[in-house]
């Protein structure tokens, strides 16, 4: 494997560690998607933690139906137009998920030592003795010796809402186990894992696609997080599924690696998605502990090497129910920049912790510390040599474009696109400055009516680290002459200059077509 040291060569001043962070227009260069749910769906709270530096908002379905979920849109879409700050919209499958049916939300105390029984019978009341689950196939996939992990929120670790479960032996279709350790399942929905086992339920469910034909494809969803991703033909099959709704063509599919089975189809999946999501609750199950790591920066660097994005998850639990992270947390958020991720994923800790601002705004910084000890030279080194010659004409501009930028140190790259495919491209050679990516609109027909392309393509570069969207003005289209384009740079500069990104005398490296080719040149700012 790669080695992926990426701290600076030389070695950090041990007082410089003291000096105060300088404030930046950017919070960070890598991404934050935030899960929006009850402790985090007010106006004001979204308002808030986009300000803090949320650019996608997560909508788990596992929970809460599409009309609470509407709800909460609406907020976000009131809380952008009062912030002015661009959010995408991320809907997050159900997928073959086994749950413990809890009809009563009695609490459920389990003994170590003493036995359970898991039953597909869902009319059975859930108790110490007896859990209901939602698969009736659970006993032909299970022998004796399998391990179950049953718990709320997809284990949180803490052994006392979390059990561990040894199959004994399968009676019919129920499965008898032994409990390991002793703890008490609260509330009305508990995830069942089986690990490393098959389980033979379609990775998009019917109950899936309902809901992205009857809230997805209504609300343009830009992506698509396709839970249990198994193989390339859950991908593939996805794909085709969105392509007959209309709009949703343009959402981009990212797979959640969780379980063995899509380690083992990694190269694969990667292939047919958009992006990753690294699912580390279940992942860091379904693997022996000390493997975990090695997976996350193995699947970031595939990711990286391909320019897809790549998201980590599960890194701050404990802000859940505290305001700060604990210093293993804040070290594996640092880690995962450094390994490479593009993003940040929250779930239970903007969803329902109790601090879901100050947790974007904590891991914010994080990032941003980490992003200044990320070793761009060896980096851009590496992508090189593993791109390798001839390159794609496309290729060759975004790499140039970056060189560019580091050697003349300006402060900013604007690049104009309007499929976001170059943009992206500069993103993934990881400057070590901000990319505005100004999208200039489509105008395109179905022969009833004309209508422009561009939203989806700005929005969905909100997932990219250093990629930042500006949509430009739709009466300048994207087959545009160059004193169309001059007047929509002046525009992008306008904003980098209004926003304290750039200041007089800086230099920027703008990227354009000009005819049929593409143009990497060098400006510099006046007073």
């Amino acid at each position: 494997m790669h080695s992926t040291n990426l701290l600076l060569e030389e070695p950090i001043r041990m007082a410089s560690i003291l000096e105060p962070s300088k404030p930046s227009f950017f919070p960070a260069m890598t991404k934050i998607v935030g899960t929006l749910g009850p402790k985090s769906r007010a106006v004001d709270t979204i308002s808030s933690c986009l300000k803090a530096g949320m650019s996608v908002a997560r909508f788990d379905f596992s929970w809460g139906d599409a009309e609470y979920h509407q709800e909460t849109l609406e907020n976000l879409k009131l809380a952008i137009k009062s912030t002015k700050k661009l959010c995408a919209v991320m809907l997050d499958t159900v997928g073959p998920e086994l749950q413990v049916v809890n009809k009563s939300e009695a609490a459920i105390s389990l003994e170590a030592n003493g036995t359970v029984v898991l039953t597909p019978d869902q009319g059975q009341e859930a108790s110490s003795e007896l859990l209901p689950i939602n698969f009736s196939g659970l006993a032909k996939a299970l022998k004796p010796g399998a391990t179950i992990f049953v718990g709320q929120y997809l284990f949180t670790g803490s052994e006392t809402t979390s059990v561990w479960l040894e199959v004994s032996e399968v009676k019919g279709d129920d499965v008898v186990c032994v409990i390991k350790n002793s703890a008490t399942l609260a509330g009305s929905l508990f995830t069942l894992h089986c690990s490393q086992i098959h389980i033979d339920l379609p990775t998009l469910s019917d109950e899936d696609k309902e809901v992205i034909r009857r809230w997805g494809a209504p609300n343009k969803i830009d992506f698509l997080s396709l839970s249990y991703t198994r193989h390339a033909e859950d991908v593939r099959q996805a794909r085709e599924f969105l392509s007959k709704l209309g709009d949703l063509s343009q959402t981009q599919i990212f797979a959640k690696i969780e379980n063995v089975e899509g380690l083992n189809h990694f190269d694969e999946i990667l292939q047919e998605v958009d992006g990753i999501i690294l699912s580390r609750g279940n992942l860091g199950i379904d693997l022996p502990p000390e493997k975990v790591f090695l997976f996350q920066k193995s699947a970031l660097h595939k990711c990286n090497m391909a320019g897809k994005p790549a998201v980590v998850t599960r890194v701050v639990d404990s802000m859940t129910d505290n305001l700060r992270p604990t210093r293993a947390e804040a070290t594996d958020v640092a880690n995962a920049v450094l390994d490479g991720s593009d993003a940040i994923l929250l779930g239970a800790e903007t969803l329902r912790g109790l601090y879901p601002v100050e947790t974007i705004s904590i891991v914010g910084k994080i990032c941003a510390e980490a992003e200044k000890v990320f070793n761009q030279d060896l980096y851009f080194k590496r992508t090189v040599k593993y791109v390798g010659e001839p390159m794609t004409h496309l290729e060759s501009i975004a790499s140039s474009a970056v060189r560019a930028a580091i050697k003349v140190k300006a402060s900013v790259i604007i690049c104009f696109t309007s499929s976001g495919r170059a943009a992206r491209l500069i993103a993934k050679y990881r400057p070590t400055m901000p990319v505005l990516s100004v999208v200039i609109p489509r105008l395109k027909t179905n022969q009833l009516r004309w209508s422009f392309t561009g939203a989806f393509e700005a929005r969905q570069s909100l997932i990219v680290r250093g990629l930042f969207p500006m949509l430009a003005d739709p009466r300048h289209p994207a087959e545009s002459t160059s004193a169309t384009n001059e007047s929509v740079l002046k525009v992008a500069l306008d904003h980098g200059k209004a926003s304290g990104v750039i200041k007089s005398h800086d230099r920027v490296v703008v990227c354009q077509k000009v005819g049929d080719s593409s143009v990497v040149k060098i400006i510099e700012l006046d007073d």
